[in-house]
């Protein structure tokens, strides 16, 4: 059965470079998250595959050109972010524009992102499946019985 994945992209997809400023795709160095390229290109086979940041700055084209850089944006069918949807990232309404957007249930879908706050918990109030991307393997009493990975090929396995 087809699934649709959202991923977030900065510290997801590609590093997030605090030293950096700017839109990413300016940026004279990007560098995709270890394990991306590979994993992307398994799960497209089979799923289809969306970028849902919280990325103020940058526009659909501008999140597309960074990723292109690195070699993922193959495996992406589309980007949703604040320009786009009207709403950033960090509620359950950002995922439900999103579900809307893509005419399909809630269960359908699952994020992957870094932030628990910002990416696993609206998502899923949203209804949505989420796992957690936690390489530093950071714990918390909130995240108990939430799905993690500590590597992005464990979305493979």
């Amino acid at each position: 059965m087809t699934k649709t994945y959202l991923f977030d992209w900065g510290d997801t997809l590609m590093v997030d470079f605090p030293e950096q400023h700017g839109k990413m795709c300016n940026w004279p160095n990007v560098q995709a998250v270890d394990g991306a390229l590979a994993t992307l290109k398994a799960l497209s086979k089979q799923h289809l595959i969306y970028v849902a940041t919280n990325a103020a700055d940058s526009s659909e084209q501008d999140i597309q050109f960074a990723l292109k850089r690195v070699g993922l944006s193959y495996f992406i069918n589309g980007y949703f972010c604040k320009a786009n949807l009207g709403i950033g990232k960090g509620t359950p309404e950002f995922f439900h524009k999103i579900t809307e957007r893509l005419r399909v249930k809630p269960q359908s879908i699952i994020m992957v992102g870094d932030s628990y706050d910002k990416d696993i918990k609206p998502a899923i109030s949203a209804g949505i499946q989420a796992i957690w991307f936690n390489p530093s393997i950071t714990s918390t009493d909130a995240t108990k019985g939430i799905k993690q990975i500590h590597h992005l090929s464990e979305l493979c396995r």
